[in-house]
Order: C-alpha cells, then sequence, then structure tokens
C-alpha cells in the first residue's frame, strides 16, 4: 500500500496536484476517519434493509448506481462535504458542480467486474479536463475485493475505440470496454481502506476485477465539474452547485435532496435519468438497463 497523501490544512499541495496531471490519477487521500467511514457503510446498508423495491418506481439499485444525489442525502452529503471539496478544488479551481454520485457495490465471492473504459466517452462532454472522479471507499478496496486499477498517463490519449459487451458480469451501462489491450504490467492497483479517496481524470483508463473476499466492496464514484464544462450530446444537464459561483450557465441547477426518495426527488430523479440517456445511449445497439428501464407500479 502507498502512503497516504498528506494534506496541507485539508488541501492538496502542489506536488500532489502536479502527479495528478501528469499521471491522470492520484491516491490514496484521506477524507474520512474509519468511525466515519463504518457510520456512512451503516447508513446505506440500513437504507438497503429498510426500502423494498415495491416502495420505489423503480428499483432501489438504479437509485443507487444513477445519480443517487438526486433522491440519497447519504451521497449527496458525503459529496459536498468540505474535506472532499476542499481536495477536488486543488485540481478543478474553486468553482464545482457536483454532476453525479453513484455507489458502486460488488458483493463478497461474486464474478462481477468493472470493464477497462475511459468515462468521458459516454458523458456527451467530450475530452475535457473540467472533470474528475472522486472514488471514496467505504469498505476496503483491495486486489482481493477487486479494487480498481489504473493505466498511468492513459489521461493524454484522446477518446479510444470503446466496445459495448452489454454483459451482466459488467458493472457498466453498457459492459464497455476500451478496444485496446491493457497489459496487467501497465495496471496500477487503487487500494484504498475505508475513509480514503482516489481523484482520476476522465480520460484515464480504468477498471476493476471481481470481488473474492468475504466482504462487500462499497464505493462512492463522484463526478465533479468545474462550471466551463459542457453537455454538447444531450439537451439538457444538470448538477447542484457544490462551491464557488457558476458564472457560465451551462447545467440545470437542480436542490440537494432533504429526505429519502421523496415524492419530489423521484420525478426529478426521472427527469434527469431520461434526459441523460441521449448521451449515455450514443451509438448503442441495445437498450440501456439503466436508462432506459420503464418505472414500475409501485405495491
Amino acid at each position: 500500500m502507498p502512503k497516504e497523501i498528506k494534506l496541507t490544512n485539508g488541501r492538496l499541495g502542489s506536488q500532489s496536484a502536479e502527479a495528478y496531471w501528469e499521471d491522470g490519477f492520484i491516491f490514496p487521500i484521506p477524507v474520512f476517519s474509519a468511525a466515519e467511514a463504518a457510520g456512512f457503510r451503516a447508513e446505506l446498508e440500513d437504507v438497503e434493509a429498510n426500502w423494498r423495491e415495491a416502495d420505489l418506481p423503480l428499483p432501489l439499485n438504479m437509485y443507487k448506481r444513477i445519480n443517487a444525489h438526486v433522491v440519497m442525502p447519504l451521497a449527496t452529503r458525503i459529496a459536498l462535504d468540505p474535506r472532499v471539496l476542499d481536495v477536488v478544488e486543488g485540481v478543478l479551481g474553486p468553482d464545482l458542480l457536483l454532476w453525479s454520485a453513484e455507489l458502486f457495490i460488488k458483493e463478497p465471492r461474486t464474478t462481477q467486474v468493472v470493464g477497462m473504459h475511459q468515462d468521458l466517452t459516454y458523458w456527451g462532454m467530450g475530452e475535457t479536463s473540467d472533470q474528475l472522479t472522486a472514488w471514496i471507499a467505504l469498505s476496503p478496496a483491495t486486489v482481493e475485493s477487486g479494487c480498481m486499477d489504473f493505466v498511468k498517463a492513459s489521461h493524454k490519449n484522446p477518446i479510444l475505440p470503446h466496445n459495448d459487451t452489454f454483459s451482466d458480469n459488467n458493472l457498466l451501462s453498457r459492459g464497455q470496454e476500451v478496444a485496446v489491450d491493457v497489459a496487467e504490467e501497465d495496471k496500477t492497483h487503487i487500494e484504498l481502506q475505508p475513509g480514503e479517496m482516489s481523484l482520476h481524470h476522465g480520460l484515464t483508463i480504468h477498471g476493476s476485477g471481481p470481488n473474492v473476499s468475504d466482504d462487500r466492496r462499497i464505493g462512492l464514484a463522484i463526478r465533479y465539474l468545474n462550471p466551463n464544462a459542457q453537455q454538447k450530446v444531450a439537451d439538457r444537464d444538470y448538477a447542484i452547485l457544490a462551491r464557488g459561483e457558476d458564472r457560465v450557465g451551462n447545467f440545470i441547477h437542480i436542490p440537494e435532496p432533504k429526505d429519502l426518495f421523496a415524492p419530489d426527488a423521484l420525478d426529478l430523479h426521472a427527469r434527469i435519468r431520461a434526459d441523460q440517456a441521449k448521451a449515455m445511449a450514443q451509438g448503442a445497439s441495445e437498450k440501456l438497463q439503466l436508462y432506459d428501464q420503464a418505472p414500475s407500479n409501485p405495491g
């Protein structure tokens, strides 16, 4: 395990910021204590235990995996925590938008993976550097549990061709995989302990293997934008103003959720999901389950 990145008054030093732009990622960054991370996990698992599928228009997993920050106050609270934003500001600057938050969960002793890919391929924003992903571990992310693997300096490539596998074993919406061979020796294992965070650029090639451990691997992937980012494919896109000002206006500002799965938040989630589907599904040969599944009738 590499040594934790040292923060100065909770912020990245110049060397760490330079390493991000050189390598396309940095880790591990301490943001929450182990006790806080355990509390977040307990809160999440309480939601999982107490919300039945029939209580929601869509399966619970849809809300965990797509724009959780719209309907789950836990996700938004973590994403807007000043300790996280202080670190992100060191890369993107003082004006920050929260574009999405997604819970990536691999159950113990399962075979699901995330294919090697570049995030920006399907976001509809082109090859902009006005974005990054913060990935926060809520349980140990190790090689055994299926931590992420990054390819150093791969963000210096353009968006590369990707293949859609639509594999049920791939956690991504299209089962997408970059159409180049990635050698094992070119991968950096991004091992994180609960409460630690990594940052990566949207062009950095990354993926993860199966969880062969006896514990769940739980991570919250948070996508932040500088307001200069622009949606180029979908007609509209949405974000929460996380810090500073938005002097550009490329995104519709949405409120933070106050209650878990509130009716107005569920309606907003459905609207955002429908609008973003145009970008996410561009060029796909099949419907995307995470974006095209019709709501069921609550029982």
